[in-house]
């Protein structure tokens, strides 16, 4: 450790500092967002697909911090990205049917980390009303099996492996929709769903 650092650190008083950070949480909290409503939400085009974020670390004008909350869109007979992250995952399924694909990982933490795909692949169908689990560490894609409606999926993650340090997110396949040149706009989205609905016709 320099010099330089440790008469930083000297002149801190931590202490403080902890009792200052829960005067300002305290704070931040009366005036936090107690209701996040659907009608303000942006629908984002990312790797992973349509998206909407109800919570997310970087909106921090919400009381809760310690969940991930979006809803995601798939167009008729489309799927989301593919991706895999450490943290648990439920999705419910708020209107639509499909299926997904999940794939288990060997994971091995030790001073580093490191992941293998196991060879078996999962199938699992699901449908409006139900939840789908998403175990740690697995590899998953969202299918929309209906040709002509949209499925809508709303997931749930906890960060507290984010929050440890291990903010182990890997995006495999980007979601077909997905293009990071083009701006989304609501003409975009009616696009997305005709031409897939067009497809079956």
């Amino acid at each position: 450790m320099t010099s330089e650092r440790t008469a930083k650190l000297a002149s801190q008083n931590f202490w403080s500092e902890l009792i200052a950070l829960r005067d300002r949480q305290r704070e931040r909290r009366k005036s936090a967002v107690q209701v996040v409503r659907l009608s303000e939400l942006p629908l984002e085009s990312n790797e992973q697909g349509l998206m909407r974020w109800y919570l997310h670390p970087a909106i921090v004008d919400t009381v809760l911090s310690t969940l991930s909350i979006y809803r995601q869109e798939i167009p008729p007979g489309s799927r989301s990205g593919k991706h895999r992250h450490l943290a648990e995952e439920c999705l419910y399924v708020v209107e639509g049917r499909g299926y997904d694909l999940h794939q288990d990982c060997d994971v091995e933490i030790t001073d580093t980390y490191a992941w293998k795909p196991q060879s078996e692949i999962k199938r699992f169908e699901w449908e409006a009303g139900d939840v789908i689990y998403i175990p740690p560490c697995t590899i998953h894609q969202h299918f929309n099996a209906d040709p002509a409606r949209p499925a809508r999926l709303i997931s749930c993650i906890n960060r507290i492996y984010k929050n440890s340090g291990l903010n182990d997110l890997e995006q495999i396949e980007e979601a077909p929709e997905y293009d990071s040149k083009v701006v989304l706009t609501a003409d975009l989205v009616a696009q997305y769903i005709a031409k897939a609905t067009k497809k079956v016709a």
